[in-house]
């Protein structure tokens, strides 16, 4: 009998790093006794007027193949929304995706070959990366480093990293896990630099408009659209998953430049064809309604955030700052330099499920992300009862 023997698949599939957000969850799935933070989405059901608008398109029997760029009537409302926010966006630059994740390997399918070399920010949530080595590219991490909690970027330590060598630069703001933001000033900075250098700039912006600073310019953060030029080597993704509440409807859109975008029609055809047209008339409802939608939700998950690191940061041994823009507070537990192992005690001893923080780089080492999307406030204050009693408690079977 003939057996299959290593490698049977390609190298850079097999050398993945399996989930470490994963690891720890499938430890505490199934016990409801489990207070649940470790994945990045809110416990808060997608609006009932988007649900509806699914519903009726697939009551109307809409259960076919759809243009590979999206629907016509999306496209127009993600170009009206995006133009509203950042100035101009024709539908000539933009393309519907299944989801924020399939924009973000079209981007990298679209860009980067074999051998290419490209630079990441991180820490950062690992799809970016890991697909960056799925299409065998060479990659190079440069650090935010941690100033009292504060995540902050070396500026000159990026533009060093990014040479003419350099196709690509993948970065994340609001950034996930940390909550660092880029400035309108540094985001100017890159692109310059990156023109220099010839170099592709793949910005994730999901979390763009979960952003709780004052200076807030038309409620979202800063974006590379508003420094870039139409045919800049820019590509934005974004998705519904997290201002709309719609994690498991996997329905997000690329903005690039324009004479990519029939490109990028032809590649979305060998990867899932289109996205489920009942879905798309859920995003356009979904988009009608933003001004009821998304202010309710950025208004709650800011209450969430300030209800939560106070608390925290009244813990002995936290160490924590309040994140500027995403869902996730970032911190550091003194005496417990192992995330993976901290979160797995953390489930099995004191019900409580946290994110590891070498789910999203090495340097990330002994940090935990706390999910605070939570829809009961109530949660959040349990959770901390919850981690003070188990610190206090380690304390003194050590002592």
């Amino acid at each position: 009998m003939n057996t299959i023997q290593p490698p049977f698949m390609r190298q850079a599939v097999m050398d993945l790093d399996e989930s470490r957000i994963r690891e720890v969850a499938n430890a505490g799935m199934g016990r409801p006794d489990v207070l649940a933070f470790w994945f990045g989405e809110s416990d808060e059901v997608t609006p009932a007027v988007v649900r509806e608008a699914a519903i009726d398109s697939l009551q109307k029997g809409e259960t076919f193949y759809a243009h590979n760029l999206g629907l016509p009537e999306l496209r127009q409302a993600v170009s009206d929304y995006m133009s509203a926010l950042h100035g101009p966006i024709g539908v000539d630059r933009l393309a519907i995706t299944s989801g924020g994740v399939n924009a973000l390997m079209l981007a990298a399918q679209a860009l980067v070959d074999a051998g290419d070399e490209v630079v990441a920010v991180t820490p950062v949530w690992p799809n970016l990366t890991a697909q960056a080595l799925v299409m065998g590219a060479h990659l190079k991490c440069v650090s935010l480093r941690p100033v009292a909690g504060q995540w902050q970027l070396d500026m000159a330590a990026l533009k060093a990293a990014i040479t003419p060598a350099t196709r690509m630069l993948i970065v994340n703001s609001p950034n996930n896990p940390t909550g660092w933001t880029l400035s309108r000033a540094e985001q100017a900075e890159i692109l310059a630099h990156c023109r220099q250098t010839g170099t592709w700039v793949l910005a994730d912006e999901v979390y763009e408009r979960l952003y709780y600073e004052t200076d807030t310019l038309n409620g979202c953060a800063p974006s590379f659209l508003d420094v870039a030029e139409p045919d800049d080597r820019l590509v934005v993704v974004h998705s519904f998953s997290k201002s709309f509440l719609m994690t498991g409807w996997r329905l997000g859109w690329l903005v690039m430049p324009p004479a990519m975008t029939p490109h990028m029609g032809k590649l979305i055809e060998f990867n899932t064809s289109c996205a489920p047209v009942f879905t798309q008339r859920a995003g356009v409802v979904a988009l009608q309604n933003t001004a009821d939608i998304t202010p309710r939700v950025v208004k709650h998950l800011k209450a969430c955030r300030d209800t939560l690191v106070p608390l925290l940061q009244a813990v002995q041994g936290v160490q924590l700052a309040p994140a500027k823009g995403g869902m996730y507070a970032f911190f550091r537990l003194e005496g417990h330099p192992d995330a993976v192992a901290t979160a797995k005690r953390l489930v099995a001893e004191a019900g409580l499920g946290l994110a590891p923080g070498e789910a999203f780089a090495r340097e990330a080492a002994g940090w935990l992300r706390w999910c605070f999307a939570s829809e009961d406030l109530s949660r959040l204050e349990q959770g901390v009862a919850r981690l003070a009693l188990w610190l206090s408690r380690n304390k003194s079977s050590s002592g």
